[in-house]
């Protein structure tokens, strides 16, 4: 079990390291656009589980949306204190 934070600890030294095999690493490099529609679908699938599916599917959706949000940020260029500034 990892946080948010170490989450994106972990993502950030792979996009820094540009890993050529790393998901994360082609993720960030296809850009801001490809980011925010995995971002968008992601919030979807966490809100049909939410409706119709139980906790423990509903907690896998949300954790894909909350990597797909890190790698929108990393893919835009933000760091964690640029959104915590805004909480």
């Amino acid at each position: 079990m990892k946080t948010f934070d170490e989450l994106f600890a972990e993502l950030s030294g792979k996009v820094a390291a540009g890993d050529p095999g790393s998901g994360t690493v082609a993720a960030v490099r296809d850009g801001v656009h490809a980011a925010g529609k995995k971002v968008v679908e992601e919030a979807a699938e966490s809100w049909m589980a939410a409706e119709h599916e139980g906790p423990e599917r509903t907690a896998e959706e949300v954790s894909q949306l909350l990597y797909r949000v890190q790698v929108l940020m990393l893919a835009r260029g933000l760091t964690l204190r640029d959104v915590y500034t805004h909480l």
